[in-house]
């Protein structure tokens, strides 16, 4: 009998045997054990586990690129002169999205818990206050890296004393977090008052280390450099893989198909060399402007440590178990006080990344911060992805999903004239629409467990 990878994802063994009772077929109890990619010996044997996953309610990210391509198509078909897909909107449309992604992804380490973070709406852009202001001339004048580092551990300072209460003390996260959202939008308003700026410290200027935080969103590299980038990361990715796999079957253990991995990574390689072209399209109104973004490899920086934290490593399994099961988990012997407080803390440093981002963006901050808005928005966006709201269930890959699926219809209606309200009302639908399809889908699992 082949061996199961103990460093394969706890959630992944943990969702599919749920979904198996005593009276399951053979063939779905086999399946249900370890997920598709790690027992099937060829593509058609993955294809057919993950048949068999998805007829139990484990749809993963199907729902949401199904309805990425809906947006997609509609928004296409419907705006002015058929603009959606155009190079200069498309990378309009990521950039719109990446406040929505990264505090997507900031939120996913509560909601893995069965826990929530309200207050990241307002601790992302306290963070971001704090590195604007250490940057201006007129107050510290410091480095630009070192008013980043200030800035993303006093968030994670916050999200660690949010968590100690809410382990130590057994409070509701709910509530703790909901306090933090009250208490941080002041010390925003605080903060914003700190030098001669009257509130509104800004990012314009040629000054060196106020423009490194404005070109975090709106500097680019130049198109040469865009394909030397992504040669590299899809070479390092597909190699890291191939290797992987190779150390896993020499050691005995079961490993994904050979034509499985090659088919992930010229995926990966077809979506980087799409980017990169439509990056590299001149997408100015006047003049040149070409170039991947460097906020595009800022999130996808994001995205791959947080995706290895979670998916390949101890420390990401026990937050699964925790989620899933916390009185087994503690008799496991996981200490699950300092996981969560940690899984808190890393809330709160992401929501640094987003809110530093968000100021990028806007090119400054000030005392119009919607943080409200914006940790609706981040809790939308992750359910959208495919997040369960019920703890135990996730990835960082469902923050970015949901976070474009957002963008896309915040972009499209902006494309349409169409006021803000209508975009609230759309998004709340989607958001009912994708909490259904997790409902209806662990309801499809519990019956496909008790039918003989």
């Amino acid at each position: 009998m082949a061996k199961v990878d103990p460093g394969s994802s706890a959630h992944e063994v943990q969702t599919t045997t749920t979904a198996v009772g005593p009276t399951a077929s053979p063939e779905a109890e086999c399946t249900a054990l370890v997920p598709p990619a790690v027992v099937a010996q060829s593509l058609r044997d993955y294809m057919h586990g993950q048949t068999l996953r998805i007829r139990g309610g484990e749809s993963g990210v199907l729902p949401v690129v199904l309805g990425l391509v809906v947006i997609v198509i509609v928004f296409q078909s419907i705006s002015p002169h058929h603009v959606f897909l155009s190079a200069g909107n498309l990378v309009n449309l990521f950039l719109q999205s990446i406040q929505f992604m990264v505090f997507a992804m900031a939120e996913i380490f509560a909601l893995l818990l069965g826990e929530i973070d309200l207050s990241i709406g307002y601790v992302g852009p306290v963070g971001a206050v704090i590195a604007v202001q250490l940057v201006q001339p007129a107050t510290t004048n410091w480095p630009w890296w070192a008013a980043i580092i200030v800035a993303l551990f006093a968030c994670a300072l916050i999200g660690a004393v949010q968590g100690t209460l809410i382990t130590r003390l057994r409070l509701p996260s709910f509530i703790v977090t909901l306090a933090g959202l009250l208490i941080f939008n002041g010390v925003l308003l605080i903060t914003l008052a700190f030098g001669p700026f009257s509130g509104y410290p800004s990012l314009s200027g040629s000054q060196s280390n106020v423009h490194a935080l404005y070109d975090l969103m709106w500097g680019h590299v130049s198109p040469l450099a865009g394909w030397i980038i992504l040669v590299v990361v899809v070479g390092a990715l597909g190699g890291g893989m191939f290797f992987r796999d190779l150390r896993r079957r020499r050691s005995g253990l079961v490993a994904p198909p050979l034509a499985l991995t090659f088919l992930k990574v010229g995926f990966m390689a077809a979506v980087g060399v799409l980017v990169v072209i439509i990056c590299n399209l001149n997408r100015a109104a006047s003049g040149i402007l070409e170039g991947v973004p460097w906020a595009v490899f800022i999130v996808l920086g994001v995205l791959a440590a947080w995706t290895f934290l979670l998916q390949r490593t101890r420390f990401g399994r026990y937050i699964y178990a925790i989620g899933g099961n916390p009185e087994a988990a503690r008799r496991a012997g996981i200490n699950v006080n300092a996981i969560k407080t940690w899984a808190f803390a890393l809330c709160a440093f992401t929501a640094g990344i987003a809110g530093i981002l968000y100021a990028s963006y806007l090119g400054g901050m000030s005392n119009n911060v919607n943080g409200g808005q914006l940790v609706l928005y981040a809790v939308a966006a992750a359910v959208i992805g495919g997040t369960s709201l019920f703890g135990g269930r996730g990835k960082a890959l469902h923050g970015v999903l949901g976070g474009l699926v957002i963008g896309g219809i915040y972009n499209g209606m902006y494309l349409l004239g169409l006021a803000v309200q209508w975009e609230f009302i759309v998004t709340g639908l989607v958001l009912i629409g994708a909490v259904t399809i997790d409902s209806l889908s662990r309801r499809g699992a519990a019956l496909g467990s008790a039918r003989p």
